[in-house]
């Protein structure tokens, strides 16, 4: 998957802001190009993990349909551990079509993306 520099960007500029609580939101595109940033708010408020609230999933598929975009990754950033997926996240991840994304801002400032099947990374790319 890749992702356009400005949409890495505005992930980087949404995860400082929503520190230290986890920021998130889906990465929409088409192809393997990740073009937009669909930011969520995180319904649980929390530094250590995340939710979306459901009216706002439906927007962005519905968003993603009428722009002609897939949903390509599920994103989330980790204010203060690195970029590699908790054990809340691999047992969350349960659509394998997509990709997972997380953005750490702890020792500096990474994104990877990981596919995730049945609980167990399978792939990871280097972003940032």
């Amino acid at each position: 998957m890749k992702i356009e520099q400005h949409v890495i960007q505005e992930l980087i500029e949404q995860a400082q802001k929503d520190a230290p609580n986890e920021s998130c939101g889906y990465l929409l595109g088409t192809g393997d190009t990740v073009t937009e940033n669909y930011w969520m708010e995180n319904i649980d408020h929390s530094p250590e993990h995340f939710a979306f609230a459901p009216k706002d999933q439906f927007a962005a598929l519905r968003y993603a349909r009428e722009h002609g975009l897939k949903i390509l990754a599920n994103w989330h950033s980790h204010p203060a551990s690195p970029s590699r997926p908790s054990q809340e996240d691999l047992r969350l991840a349960n659509d394998p079509t997509i990709r997972y994304a997380i953005l750490s801002l702890h020792e500096g400032i990474h994104l990877n993306s990981f596919a995730i099947r049945n609980g167990e990374v399978v792939d990871k790319e280097e972003h940032l």
